[in-house]
């Protein structure tokens, strides 16, 4: 006598849980490299607003605004001080990067961004040229 089953064997329920597991980690591979560029644009927008703040306190009191040297160090420090006196005081530097600003002369300035906790990635800026990544970030 025959008796007619009806339900999933195990091997077909192994396949679709395989599957499954397969689909949700490339998603969240997909994910996390999203939220990454992601971080990095936001980086380069806040950038871009402090080069604006620049040009604004360089009309108010004819000097670039930052650390009397052509480099500086990315600390929450220097992160607060440019939140102050270039952008009004707003809370505009945050997420996972620290940022600093140098000034040389009259006419020169500099803009630097570093990941929190690493100094793998690195983002600056100067007067002329639009913010880049050093070469272990990717664009």
């Amino acid at each position: 006598m025959k008796t007619k089953s009806s339900g999933f064997t195990l091997i077909e329920l192994l396949v679709v849980v395989a599957i499954i597991g397969i689909l949700a980690a490339v998603g969240v591979v997909s994910y996390s490299g999203y939220v990454e560029t992601t971080k990095k644009k936001s980086a380069q927008n806040t950038m871009l607003q402090i080069s604006l703040g620049q040009v604004e306190y360089y009309s108010d009191r004819g000097v670039y605004y930052g650390t009397s040297a052509t480099t500086c160090t990315p600390t929450a420090k220097t992160s607060d001080d440019i939140e102050t006196n270039l952008l009004g005081g707003a809370d505009v530097i945050t997420g996972d990067y620290f940022m600093c600003a140098a000034q040389s002369g009259s006419n020169f300035y500099t803009v630097a961004e570093e990941a929190k906790g690493s100094s793998k990635c690195k983002i600056s800026q100067t007067k002329s040229n639009k913010p880049t990544f050093n070469s272990s970030c990717s664009d």
